[in-house]
């Protein structure tokens, strides 16, 4: 497993990254770490819907504040593929990020993960934004933020991924 140093500058994320880590008020970590941060019409629908309403409110601040910005994706082939094949939310962060040229698309999901690759994109997801934190000094350790997302969140991982993720963050 390999993870990118330092990313590129401008993301685009599907829901579940954004809902994850503003269920354990992290979301400042995306904020620090691009000077873009896109999201598609399907993920902003998506997010209203969060459950928890601190979790709700610190999304609707970004995007009052405009560090996280909203531009619906093109209808192009790609677009019209991914629909087939994913959620919404992923197909339209997916097109988006190929229409923006985004250097990274951030999304959780094994499916639209594999499908954004294909589609040349760099990927991260939640544990992705977390290893870039602790590598900027942004949180002291990983492992405190994996709990606490099992516990906020239905996020799983596998053990095997556990273990790469936090031998990576050299703990």
């Amino acid at each position: 497993m390999t993870w990118r140093k330092i990313w590129p500058m401008l993301a685009v994320s599907n829901t579940s990254p954004l809902s994850n880590l503003a269920y354990i008020n992290r979301l400042d970590l995306l904020r620090s770490q691009f000077s873009e941060l896109w999201i598609p019409p399907a993920v902003v629908n998506e997010l209203q819907a969060h459950p928890d309403q601190a979790a709700r409110s610190a999304i609707e601040a970004a995007i009052r504040d405009q560090w996280m910005r909203i531009a619906a994706p093109q209808d192009t082939p790609l677009r019209r593929m991914l629909t087939l094949h994913l959620h919404a939310g992923e197909a339209e962060a997916i097109a988006l990020a190929a229409d923006l040229k985004a250097g990274t698309v951030i999304i959780d999901e094994q499916e639209g993960r594999a499908l954004a690759s294909q589609a040349g994109l760099f990927v991260t997801g939640t544990l992705g934004v977390l290893l870039q934190a602790k590598n900027l000094g942004s949180i002291e350790a990983v492992k405190p933020e994996i709990q606490a997302l099992r516990s906020r969140t239905r996020f799983f991982l596998s053990s095997s991924l556990e273990a790469a993720v936090l031998s990576a963050a050299g703990e």
